[in-house]
């Protein structure tokens, strides 16, 4: 080893490198750019999650209101009726009168959405439609006692 010359590139000096420094920091910066319109693109079309936005006392029940459609699983479990909404909203509870007699209803986040129960002293059967109406969602609830 009498010096660092390059001869037969068998010597501790490096290969010169003669590519450009700037290229990764471009596609670095493509990558990044590409990424935050992806995330703009992304966030424009995602819908607004439902939200319920009001609850009034019918004389045959409840009319629950959403800004959309909320997808719904419900279910008559011993007398008490139990509505599961894929939506969000605060908890709430009221009562109603049905037959003379009183009905209790109460709003509630759960795992899977918000979980809405209406219970009375007699078992109850009840139906549900929901339709579209100004730009809104609603859902009448029409309970019956046995």
């Amino acid at each position: 080893m009498h010096g660092s010359e390059g001869k037969d590139e068998r010597h501790s000096t490096p290969p010169v490198d003669n590519r450009s420094k700037l290229f990764p920091r471009v596609i670095g910066s493509l990558a990044i750019v590409g990424l935050m319109i992806g995330l703009m693109i992304g966030r424009l079309t995602t819908p607004d999650p439902t939200v319920l936005q009001q609850v009034e006392v019918s004389e045959s029940g409840l009319v629950l209101w959403f800004n959309n459609e909320p997808k719904l699983h419900g279910e008559i479990i011993d007398g008490t009726l139990a509505l599961l909404f894929q939506a969000e909203g605060r908890a709430q509870k009221g009562q109603l009168k049905l037959n003379g007699k009183d009905v209790n209803w109460r709003t509630r986040a759960s795992d899977g959405g918000l979980l809405l129960t209406v219970l009375a002293a007699r078992p109850l059967q009840g139906d549900w439609a929901g339709s579209k109406v100004d730009e809104r969602w609603r859902l009448e609830i029409r309970l019956q006692a046995n």
